[in-house]
């Protein structure tokens, strides 16, 4: 295999970091939010933690901040499905807790308090 043939570290770490799967153990939609629990912190705080670097990343990230997965995806620079996959596990696990987005009857509209938030952090990112 030529030099220029060789897997980059880019390609081959989103497969290593689900261990190869590509379905989370839940479904959770791109506008979802966030939050490292209680027990999360706890897990980020001992040293020689068995989380992965990605999972402390996360854990710090959401840490007393809500973050969508889209924000977590484009901070950590990993594709929509890696990010949904780690946060699931976490999830799953207890780690962080998502609070999935209510749907609008008909007759709601979303108040352009909500519109601004969303700009601002889609222009911080």
């Amino acid at each position: 295999m030529a030099e220029r043939d060789e897997p980059t570290g880019a390609l081959v770490r989103p497969y290593a970091v689900t261990r190869g799967r590509t379905r989370p153990k839940l479904d959770i939609a791109i506008e979802a939010l966030v939050e490292t629990t209680v027990r999360g912190r706890a897990a980020n705080s001992r040293p020689g933690s068995a989380h992965g670097q990605e999972q402390q990343y996360i854990s710090t990230l959401c840490d007393g901040r809500l973050q969508s997965l889209a924000e977590i995806a484009a901070r950590m620079q990993l594709p929509l499905g890696v990010a949904r996959v780690i946060v699931a596990d976490m999830a799953a696990d207890g780690l962080v807790a998502v609070y999935e987005p209510t749907s609008l009857d008909e007759n709601e509209s979303v108040g352009t308090e909500l519109l601004e938030r969303v700009l601002s952090g889609l222009r911080r990112l």
